[in-house]
């Protein structure tokens, strides 16, 4: 009998040695590299768990102790019942409901600040579905996924305390992109509730398409937007295919859904293995499962532009594939993609992670600026003062200079901090380091998550080593307004997408559903224990959302003012013109545009709800836009493509069909080809009018947003310059017409070379003829006076 107790107790402590999990999962990855120092921290807690070597059960949870899959696969260990841990079993460890337990124990300070984090709470994107529909919030941020407030101590906020001063600057300034507290949004209406309210589609709007890429939810499985939740939204890598590459033989290989392999990718020094290929760092695809919608700057960086067309073809004729569910031409990648840099390499922990206090939209939750590296002509980055380019003023920012930092703060060394800081941490706008770039004599050392370094030279040293281009000397240390007024991706932004019209339908007839996302993401049973949305029909609301648009373009975005004070490129945003079909099949609003009132340059009859918003593309060259694009261009002072001037007024419906030369309509069976917007009066890319007079709201998140001023205009608008010339030549006076004649009879080839040239002499000699001119009358005053003065004597 005691030999059967010593050997059932053997048994035991040789089940709850070894890891139980991997007998089954034979052969998954390691989540991380054996020799590092999160795989150590991880088996540290297993082995005050009672299970060392077990390192699965401290993310996952569950049972280890059995081989049965129901019973392995449900509750946790006794340990982590009255410490950190899973609190039961967790296949989706990273999930933003449950990660407290989980990565939590060693990363309190993200997973503290994710939860008000924007890419969590989606305030942004609501307010401008919200704002399209009405207005229903106004100005205000506060309608989000879920409900949650700022902390009451202000010192949680993760930064340094000039940052932490600076931020609460910012919210006193800006009180409505800052709320202190957010609310979820209303739930999805019932159809009698829309046949009441057709505007209250928005929320069923927002929950079937909208929300579906919050870090609390796992978004749908399409080709490009397979991705993990909460932490794992970012660093757990999935392809666009969907499908599980790894070794493990309990994972299927058959059906797409699942990680690439089982690894955390992360920063610099975190490796991970695909095959035969080793890389680091979180790569562009992962962001762009997410970023591809609203500004696309994930696409766009990667040089990706939306089309409508289905080319080219495969060797099996097959048109191109939907990704993201759209097809894409391939244009010029931002150069800090062709440079190998990741989206991480500018973004701070911050700006990813949040700093744990409420901002209601990109530029709140954004600390860095394109100086902080680049500097400006005139000063190196560490010579700007705090909050450069980051105004939100029409002013630019003034102040002593930044310096650097030989300091960090515990949380950032978790991740990859360079062995030496040489002459210290560069400084964001806010105040907070750059861990990954340091200042080493009067260049910038970048250490990319890649593993690649990069040693920049900053724009003034470029400057004083003659390396920039003439055209670049002008333009940045010239014309001084370009630096201190303007975002410097305001010209090196060749292009961006721009989605005209984004005319959105909501269809209610035929007891039409579909999921509702957010609601499917707060669900606490499928994020604990089965850590995806599979289930969706558990979550479908009335209603069907489909979308299309007017028109595409991509060149020469138009100019505005963004909220940081400063012109900025503007491209399409909300530009939502709705159409609710009733239970009937008839439509309760028809391409309808709300108005707003008393809002951006309006009265009481309202301002169009449609938006252009002021966007960093993330579509950056060296070689910027022509001076031409923007002062020459109708489009760029916001007066649309052509000056609004190509095409026919939208308010009025087109049916194309036989006419008489009256324009009679002959036939009797006609359809309408292109039905009436009736409260568009022009085109969709004209926001004011010659006047001045603004067509629809612009940048509505922030006060300083809107279209160029009157006097910004006047700066800026060198329309027909061409003809204070032209329209003496060749029959002007005698000295215009004489050099006609003279370049004629000399057989003259008048180049873009040499019309430069005699466009710049033609300067010089005015410029010198004036001063001479002033010279004299100066020295003809000075002899009059002079000889009264003698005369007196």
């Amino acid at each position: 009998m005691l030999k059967l107790l010593f050997l059932l107790l053997f048994l035991s402590l040789s089940l709850i040695a070894r890891n139980t999990c991997v007998e089954c999962h034979k052969g998954i990855e390691d989540i991380r590299e054996r020799d590092s120092g999160m795989m150590k921290a991880i088996l540290n807690v297993a082995d005050k768990a009672g299970h060392a070597g077990n390192d699965c059960i401290v993310c996952h949870g569950g049972n280890p102790r059995t081989k049965n899959k129901k019973r392995s696969h449900s509750g946790t260990v006794k340990y982590f019942k009255t410490h950190k841990g899973p609190k039961e079993y967790y296949p989706a460890p990273g999930s933003t409901w449950i990660n407290e337990n989980t990565c939590g124990m060693c990363h309190q300070e993200q997973v503290f600040a994710q939860m008000n984090s924007l890419m969590m709470t989606e305030q942004g994107k609501i307010q401008g579905a919200m704002w399209s529909f009405g207005g229903k919030e106004g100005y205000q941020h506060t309608a989000g996924t879920y409900d949650t407030k700022n902390p009451h101590d202000k010192s949680k906020r993760l930064g340094t305390d000039t940052y932490r001063k600076y931020m609460e600057q910012l919210a006193t300034m800006e009180p409505q992109g800052f709320p202190k507290e957010m609310h979820e949004i209303p739930d999805a209406p019932t159809v009698e509730e829309i046949h009441k309210d057709p505007s209250l589609a928005v929320y069923t709007y927002l929950r079937q398409e909208c929300l579906r890429c919050h870090m609390g939810s796992k978004g749908r499985f399409k080709r490009g937007d397979f991705r993990g939740i909460g932490c794992s939204s970012c660093h757990v890598p999935y392809s666009n295919e969907g499908f599980y590459e790894g070794n493990d033989p309990k994972t299927t290989k058959k059906t797409p859904g699942h990680m690439l392999v089982h690894a955390i990718q992360s920063s610099r020094k975190v490796k991970v293995q695909v095959h035969d290929i080793n890389y680091s760092g979180v790569p562009v695809e992962t962001c762009s499962t997410c970023h591809n919608r609203g500004k696309r700057i994930g696409v766009s960086y990667q040089g990706l532009m939306e089309t409508e067309y289905q080319s080219t073809f495969d060797s099996e004729g097959h048109g191109q594939p939907k990704l993201h569910t759209k097809r894409y031409l391939h244009m010029q990648e931002d150069v800090h993609y062709q440079k190998g840099m990741l989206c991480q390499d500018c973004h701070t922990s911050n700006d990813l992670h949040g700093d744990g206090f409420l901002g209601g939209a990109n530029a709140a939750a954004v600390e860095i600026e394109c100086q902080d590296c680049h500097g400006t002509t005139k000063k190196y980055p560490w010579e700007l003062p705090i909050g450069y380019s980051d105004e939100f003023e029409e002013k630019a920012k003034t102040g002593k200079a930044r310096g650097t930092t030989k300091t960090l703060a515990e949380y950032l060394k978790k991740g990859y901090v360079p062995k030496n800081m040489e002459d210290g941490y560069i400084l964001t706008a806010r105040g907070n380091p750059l861990p990954k770039a340091v200042k080493k004599g009067n260049k910038i050392l970048i250490h990319l998550a890649s593993g690649k370094d990069i040693l920049m030279k900053p724009l003034k040293l470029l400057k004083e080593t003659d390396a920039l281009t003439q055209e670049g000397l002008i333009a940045m240390d010239v014309i001084e307004p370009h630096n201190d007024k303007m975002e410097c991706y305001s010209c090196h932004a060749t292009w961006a997408p721009q989605c005209y019209g984004c005319h959105v339908k909501v269809d209610y007839s035929g007891g039409k559903k579909n999921p509702d996302f957010l609601k499917a993401s707060h669900d606490q049973d499928i994020h604990g224990t089965t850590g995806g949305m599979r289930d969706l029909k558990k979550y479908l609301v009335p209603g069907k959302v489909t979308e299309t648009r007017s028109y595409l373009r991509w060149e020469d975005p138009a100019l505005s003012q963004n909220g940081e004070g400063r012109v900025s490129p503007t491209i399409p945003g909300c530009q939502t013109t709705i159409t609710v079909i009733g239970k009937d099949g008839k439509a309760l609003l028809q391409n309808h545009i709300f108005k707003i009132p008393n809002v951006e340059g309006a009265g009481a009859e309202g301002q169009n709800a449609i938006d252009m918003a002021p966007v960093q593309p993330h579509t950056i060259q060296k070689h910027a836009r022509t001076c031409e694009s923007c002062h020459a261009s109708d489009k760029a002072l916001g007066l649309g493509v052509g000056g609004g001037r190509l095409n026919a007024d939208p308010s009025k419906t087109s049916i194309i069909d036989l006419m008489s030369p009256n324009r009679t309509i002959l036939p009797h069976k006609i359809d309408e080809q292109i039905p009436a917007i009736p409260n568009l009066k022009h085109d969709y890319s004209q926001f004011i009018d010659e006047n001045g007079t603004q067509l629809m709201t612009v940048g509505h998140h922030w006060k300083l947003s809107g279209p160029l001023s009157k006097q910004q205009r006047s700066k800026l608008d060198r329309r027909g310059v061409c003809m204070s010339c032209h329209k003496d030549i060749p029959k002007g006076d005698l000295a215009v017409s004489t050099m006609v004649h003279v370049a004629k009879m000399t057989g003259m080839h008048i180049d873009t070379k040499e019309h430069h040239g005699i466009t710049n002499k033609l300067l010089h000699i005015g410029a010198w003829v004036q001063v001479i001119a002033v010279l004299i009358g100066l020295f003809v005053l000075y002899k009059i006076f002079f000889r009264k003065r003698k005369n007196r004597w």
